[in-house]
């Protein structure tokens, strides 16, 4: 598969790119991979977004010196390896990763249209986040899908200590700027962490944007 690598920084992180052309995958690609028998029953489409986004966790491994490929879990997660913590994202022909010492998480996604912004915006946020949405002085369209993103980048990086499988009413956007969204979670996401609040970093790539939550949880 042809691809073509590159990196940036953002939050005081270094995250891996990997643009890539589903067009060339052959299964033989992912025979790289030592999980690669798990794949098989997926589509082409699939293998080549799989194989691109370990391509970019291997990476960004690289960096704290380890040479691991993360194997698929039992809810299809990324496997890190033990004292790390990882989060692979990709949207398109793009794929994403990071690795960290503390809890981080990644997202990558085209910017909602009007249409989709429409039909998501009242599961995606309530009608007091709209209103920091709608004050935050960014198009309503970037501001939802950044809110979006940022939830969930929060749920990959602490889905561990969620009590189950969060919604996004359990993560609540209370401020949205340039570079940063704040969001506050609720008991529902997990009891002992109710009131934490993080910051999340982001930024706009053409038609997507990327959010990472690079710092631990404070306290409100």
């Amino acid at each position: 598969m042809n691809i073509q690598p590159s990196t940036f920084s953002l939050g005081g992180l270094t995250l891996h790119r990997i643009d890539f052309d589903p067009a060339s995958f052959t299964d033989a690609d992912i025979l790289w991979l030592p999980h690669h028998a798990k794949l098989q029953p997926a589509g082409n489409k699939r293998k080549a977004e799989h194989l691109a986004g370990r391509l970019a966790a291997f990476h960004a491994l690289q960096l704290h010196n380890l040479r691991h490929i993360p194997d698929i879990g039992d809810s299809r997660q990324p496997l890190w390896p033990q004292d790390v913590y990882g989060s692979i994202s990709h949207s398109g022909t793009t794929a994403l990763a990071v690795v960290a010492k503390h809890p981080v998480g990644v997202d990558l996604e085209s910017i909602f249209t009007p249409e989709m912004a429409n039909e998501v915006v009242g599961s995606v946020v309530t009608p007091d986040e709209r209103r920091v949405l709608e004050a935050s002085g960014l198009p309503f369209e970037l501001a939802l899908t950044l809110a979006f993103s940022a939830k969930e980048s929060l749920y990959k990086a602490y889905s561990f200590a969620a009590s189950e499988l969060p919604g996004f009413n359990e993560a609540q956007v209370i401020a949205l700027n340039a570079g940063q969204i704040t969001l506050r979670l609720a008991e529902a996401f997990s009891p002992a962490l109710a009131g934490e609040m993080c910051q999340v970093h982001w930024r706009q790539d053409g038609r997507q944007v990327i959010t990472l939550l690079s710092k631990t949880l404070q306290s409100a």
